[in-house]
């Protein structure tokens, strides 16, 4: 096995916030606290503050989410060190996609156990607990409910006539899935790993009977043994812990004045705005439904539905059933810090650029904010594909190049005649410097018509340059062929292979040895893409 290393600037894939964020640019410095080094992470544990009362709290409602599970020794220490004063989390979330859903679900919390482990080694005075946030509570059935195997996408389709559950998927039943079953078992094929890829999408999702459960049992299936702590936060002792900053976001809403402001500063800075707060960033949870929560004239409503409260009956609500508040996406990672004795959140770019909206919010409500980290990504090729790569010479660089641009530069450099017509451009432009001075010193009223000569010879020889070009294409038209078929290949539908492709892929090849070889590979302080080659 072996990783080359590219700028995460130099792959195209990455936004202009996180790229300026990774090169710690002066712009975006005003919107976070700490950057991610292991030495900054000494600040983070001076002021992280976590009592007693709510790691108590912690570990009690951890322990009964756990109830279902056989635990390995693993998780079973780290959540007996979560009850100790010194031990702290590291997090990461993502949603319950169906069989984990894109590749890079791997690669997030492969970089929140890897770090959990470099901390322990830089401090070892603390404990650190690697920690998977399952996102039970989104309601997007849609994002989730599918992922791709061989370039087909495997969906589930519920049918509205079989259930009622149309609120936080953690609550969907799993029924309809033995149909999955029977079509990914079929497309994995026969061998021994295959086996284990149906028994273990089998074990989660026709064992379990709803999607939070099976969604754990999946995770703690491929990482139990490195001690990952999964955390449902669709829990009522939890909410019971978060409620004060519900009710003073349904009071007083801090968060839609101070995060539309940060929201407008980075604007202002050119970058583009990820999510808008809104004027309560709560819903209203039930078995069935998860509807924002409204005020209009002192009165509060659920959207789309006949339930509506004066301040006093929800407030009331609130301390009788904390569970049925369920944060959005601006709430959610302030609810996370302080039920959590969290340090800092691996996430992707779409992820980090959001919390980059938060920290003002944060120090207005008096809760620490955290590090953010940047997951690590990654392109995995395999033997075959490296073969390919360097008997077609395509170097890493050239295939993150977009395809145009990729087939131009390899046209050039294999065909016989020079398509380049650079030195000829630069020549012709120097002709017409000698043709300005001459203009000037005769009448500067043809000053317009050599700059019209100039600009009409320069688009014939681009016109030309582009006819030779699509000529020498079709003429090599097998040597573009097999580029653009290795680079489909890498990044499949024109994007990367995290976003796309599923693990089971790269498990049926390299089967229990797939993770060992990416914990190998990937450093979560490294901040650079990868390209393994497996």
């Amino acid at each position: 096995m072996s990783t080359h290393y590219l700028p995460y600037k130099e792959t195209g894939y990455f936004s202009k916030l996180i790229c300026d964020y990774l090169d710690e640019h002066e712009a975006v410095s005003d919107f976070y606290s700490n950057f991610p080094t292991l030495e900054n992470f000494e600040k983070q544990l001076k002021n992280k503050q976590f009592s007693t009362t709510n790691r108590a709290v912690l570990v009690s409602s951890l322990k009964q989410q756990y109830a279902h599970l056989d635990l390995t020794e693993s998780v079973n220490g780290a959540l007996d060190l979560l009850g100790q004063e010194q031990t702290y989390t590291v997090t990461t979330g993502h949603q319950l996609n169906l069989f984990t859903g894109p590749l890079y679900f791997l690669y997030k919390i492969i970089s929140t156990i890897s770090l959990s482990r470099k901390l322990k080694e830089q401090y070892p005075t603390s404990d650190f607990v690697p920690v998977y946030w399952m996102a039970t509570e989104d309601h997007d059935f849609d994002e989730i409910n599918y992922f791709r195997l061989h370039g087909k996408k495997i969906q589930w389709n519920r049918e509205d006539t079989q259930n009622n559950d149309k609120g936080a998927v953690g609550f969907f039943n799993t029924e309809g899935l033995e149909t999955i079953l029977e079509l990914i078992c079929a497309e994995f094929g026969t061998t021994k790993i295959a086996k284990e890829l149906c028994d273990l999408f089998e074990e989660a999702y026709i064992k379990y009977k709803n999607l939070a459960d099976a969604t754990r049992y999946l995770a703690h299936s491929l990482f139990g043994a490195y001690g990952l702590v999964i955390v449902d936060g669709n829990d009522s002792g939890l909410k019971r812990v978060f409620a004060p900053f519900i009710k003073q976001e349904l009071l007083e809403q801090h968060a839609f004045e101070f995060v539309t402001k940060q929201a407008d500063s980075l604007e202002n800075k050119g970058y583009p705005v990820q999510v808008n707060a809104r004027e309560i960033n709560l819903f209203y949870l039930s078995k069935n439904s998860r509807e924002r929560i409204i005020e209009k004239d002192g009165s509060f409503f659920v959207n789309n539905t006949e339930l509506s409260f004066s301040r006093e009956e929800l407030l009331q609500k609130l301390e009788e059933s904390p569970q049925n508040f369920s944060p959005n996406v601006i709430m959610r990672p302030l609810y996370q810090e302080v039920i959590l004795p969290n340090l800092a959140y691996i996430g992707g770019g779409g992820e980090i650029a959001y919390w980059l909206e938060l920290k003002s919010f944060f120090e207005k409500v008096g809760v620490e904010f955290p590090i953010l980290m940047l997951r690590n990504s990654a392109l995995l090729i395999t033997e075959k594909q490296h073969q390919k790569l360097a008997k077609l010479d395509l170097t890493i660089e050239d295939v993150f190049l977009k395809q145009n641009d990729l087939v131009n530069r390899k046209i050039r450099k294999i065909s016989n005649i020079d398509v380049d017509f650079s030195k000829q451009k630069e020549h012709l432009v120097k002709q017409f410097e000698e043709l300005y001075t001459i203009a000037k010193q005769t009448d500067a009223s043809f000053l317009g018509a050599v700059k019209a000569q100039e600009v009409k010879q320069l688009k014939g020889l681009d016109h030309l340059e582009k006819r030779l070009l699509t000529a020498q294409k079709k003429k090599l038209g097998d040597h573009i062929q097999r580029f653009t078929a290795i680079q489909n290949e890498l990044f499949p539908a024109e994007n990367l292979q995290e976003r796309v492709m599923n693990f089971s892929e790269f498990y049926l090849e390299y089967g229990e040895a797939l993770i060992p070889k990416l914990f190998e590979a990937l450093d979560p302080l490294d901040f650079r893409f990868a390209v393994i080659t497996l």
